[in-house]
């Protein structure tokens, strides 16, 4: 099924039940909150990890005065940050109830999960507004020129305390909220684990090239040193360091509309709680294959199935570390007094599988592959006729678990969540038990005490279906291409990975695709005001992190190899969301990218190192074009005619994709299966 038709079908059975559940339970408190502690004032997390809990250090108290009309603006700010000598960074963020958005449905956010962590989204988009601007009078980067956000002159300054260069980024106005025009600037590859950046606002215009003063504070500030009595006399010490940071980049003070800085999250904060429960429960598997049983063996005929030979159904035992007996839907983490994830007493998981083995390994014993599906869809996924394809045409065994926390079973948790930040746990705290269900997935499939010595994967007269010996790939699509790379980053089996149709960062996708359409409606009902929208996004993506890409992408090369498989104009994972990934994991690109004329920026792909000459090793970003238009310029999804044929499953269609993912995937060797030439394809039917 498609996904867009799985979320529309999905949205419309569950929308208003979950509206409903949730604006009937809007006085009680969510599993995340209930484990966590109410929150209301900023004294900080309970069981916090890095460091031991009660330890406090002054902090401010209500919104930054620099500039409105909502609090958390702009953010990220480390106004909403603590110092506490325990984490990496030596911060950590200490929001109050008070400053983070208020549900219509459930009531006010419980800051817990959020104030456990040392620094904000690598993935932030900087949030602000600014009356009256106009970005053209004014010279922002726009999405089609990023390289002009370096400029000497550029209006918007981002610049990296920690090596003391800048930032590159892109800057648009949302276009989905007319009346306040926030101004979102967001980063076109990750800020860097753990480092400090400054922002500088200046030489800003209106649309017939009036300039725009300061907000009435930041321009106090910046004045005159203010009298010991005056309430901004104490940001105004805060800000100096910065101001002197930006003065020796060349941004002079008196040109200033607004600065300030923030933390980004350190790789502890943004992927312990994952590698925690990953290495606990490998440490207590030790040598062992997981234990596992087989609940039903399906053999085809070639009439049935000319690729697939046996369908192997079955489930895998592992520790839980939710906080619910087996770990349903709704679940949290259980966290242990250092705030890491921990298991309750005999707690365990059951994950379901499924394998399909094809015809060839009855002649060669076939590499095994794990697959991820895509959105709120669940294993039954690996039986698609692509993924069949695949397997015959290249002697694969593709097994497959479901994506606990965004699975077809997590639809009411997910659309409830949209509309009650309380809840968002229960969606990416299990999708981080759903990513170590795969591990053990995967670890089955290598140990030849696992699949392979399983009649279930052998001929009838024991001979292997499986080769261990050749370890296990990865392959996954759309939301599979998401959480997939947090698999490949952590995985201690797999070493190479595709990710198909693939993004990251979704407070950066969920406007750009034709997918949240049928989710807005819960969004709506929970967060009404667009501005707010915006900073609910970027507050979800502080979660997000610890469960998609975005949070394990500065590091997904590091000893792995990725390739990843771009559908131009995709209407469901937007192109930018996937340049931004190439970027940051430093993937060469495929070239020529695209025919000429086909890409709208002035530098296609900026950013983005063209690929040496193929055969090569190493990560690499193909893009796959059947025709689409390219997708709005505006944070809008291209809905309409005038942007034809979703070309989402168009690559996986392809038997010249299939092939190159094939020798990809067994010998880490990025061919050019495109003559030397943009690679195209014929839209799938």
């Amino acid at each position: 099924m498609r996904i867009r038709s799985l979320m529309r079908s999905a949205a419309g059975r569950v929308l208003a039940a979950a509206v409903a559940i949730a604006a009937l339970t809007a006085g009680l408190t969510s599993p995340a909150a209930a484990q966590s502690g109410a929150t209301g004032a900023r004294s900080g997390p309970t069981g916090a990890p890095s460091g031991p809990t009660g330890q406090k250090a002054p902090a401010h108290t209500g919104c930054d005065p620099i500039a409105g009309p909502a609090c958390l603006l702009p953010f990220p700010d480390d106004w909403y940050t603590r110092p506490d000598p325990w984490t990496p960074t030596g911060r950590r963020l200490d929001f109050s109830a008070s400053d983070l958005p208020t549900s219509a449905l459930a009531g006010p956010t419980d800051p817990a999960a959020w104030n456990r962590l040392d620094g904000f989204s690598p993935g932030s988009a900087l949030v602000l507004t600014i009356p009256g601007l106009d970005p053209a009078a004014s010279g922002l980067a726009p999405i089609t020129d990023i390289g002009r956000s370096l400029a000497p002159n550029a209006p918007i300054v981002i610049l990296d305390q920690t090596t003391g260069t800048r930032w590159p980024y892109w800057a648009e106005l949302d276009a989905n909220d007319p009346r306040h025009r926030a101004l979102l600037v967001h980063p076109a590859r990750d800020f860097l684990d753990g480092h400090h950046y400054v922002v500088g606002v200046r030489n800003l215009r209106t649309a017939t090239g009036a300039a725009i003063p300061p907000p009435a504070p930041f321009a106090r500030i910046l004045d005159h040193r203010l009298p010991k009595q005056d309430p901004l006399r104490e940001r105004q010490r805060e800000l100096k360091p910065d101001l002197r940071s930006l003065a020796r980049d060349g941004v002079h003070t008196a040109d200033l509309y607004l600065a300030w800085d923030f933390t980004v999250a350190s790789t502890a904060s943004l992927t312990g709680d994952l590698t925690s429960i990953r290495d606990d429960a490998f440490a207590r598997l030790g040598s062992a294959a997981p234990t596992f049983t087989v609940t039903s063996v399906t053999d085809l005929t070639p009439t049935q199935d000319p690729d697939i030979a046996r369908v192997v159904d079955g489930t895998i035992q592992l520790p839980s570390y939710l906080s619910q007996p087996g770990g349903p839907t709704g679940s949290v983490f259980h966290r242990g007094p250092d705030g890491r994830p921990a298991q309750l007493p005999g707690n365990t998981q059951t994950a379901n599988f499924r394998c399909e083995v094809p015809r060839a390994a009855w002649t060669t014993p076939s590499q095994a592959a794990l697959y991820g599906h895509g959105l709120l869809g669940s294993r039954d996924e690996v039986g698609a006729a692509n993924v069949r394809a695949m397997a015959g045409e290249h002697d694969f065994t593709f097994c497959a678990t479901d994506w606990i926390g965004m699975a077809a079973e997590d639809q009411n948790t997910v659309v409830a969540a949209l509309g009650n930040l309380n809840a968002f746990p229960e969606v990416t705290e299990r999708v981080q038990q759903g990513v170590l269900n795969a591990l053990f997935l995967g670890r089955a499939l290598v140990n030849p005490a696992g699949f392979a010595a399983s009649s279930a994967f052998q001929t009838p007269d024991g001979h292997p279906l499986l080769d261990p010996r050749a370890g296990v790939v990865y392959d996954g699509n759309s939301q599979g291409g998401i959480v997939g790379g947090v698999l490949v980053a952590v995985s201690p089996d797999v070493k190479r990975g595709v990710l198909g149709v693939t993004g990251m960062n979704y407070s950066l996708l969920l406007n750009r695709s034709v997918d949240f359409a049928a989710l807005q409606p819960a969004l709506d009902a929970g967060y009404p005001d667009k501005l707010q929208q915006q900073l609910v996004f970027q507050l979800m993506q502080l979660l997000w992190d610890h469960a998609e890409t975005d949070g394990y992408a500065e590091h997904l090369a590091d000893g792995h190899q990725v390739l990843m498989d771009v559908a131009f104009g995709d209407h469901q994972v937007a192109n930018v969301s996937a340049d931004v990934e190439a970027r940051t994991i430093g993937a060469r690109l495929h070239v020529p990218a695209v025919a000429l004329g086909r890409s709208p920026d002035t530098v296609p792909y900026w950013g983005i190192a063209p690929g040496p000459a193929v055969p090569y090793q190493g990560s690499a970003m193909v893009v796959w074009d059947s025709g689409t238009p390219p997708a709005p310029l505006t944070n809008t999804a291209p809905t309409g005619p005038r942007y034809g044929h979703d070309p989402h499953e168009d690559p996986r269609n392809s038997p010249l994709v299939r092939l190159q993912k094939a020798v990809f995937l067994t010998t880490g060797v990025v061919i050019d299966v495109c003559g030397g030439a943009p690679c195209t394809e014929p839209p799938a039917s």
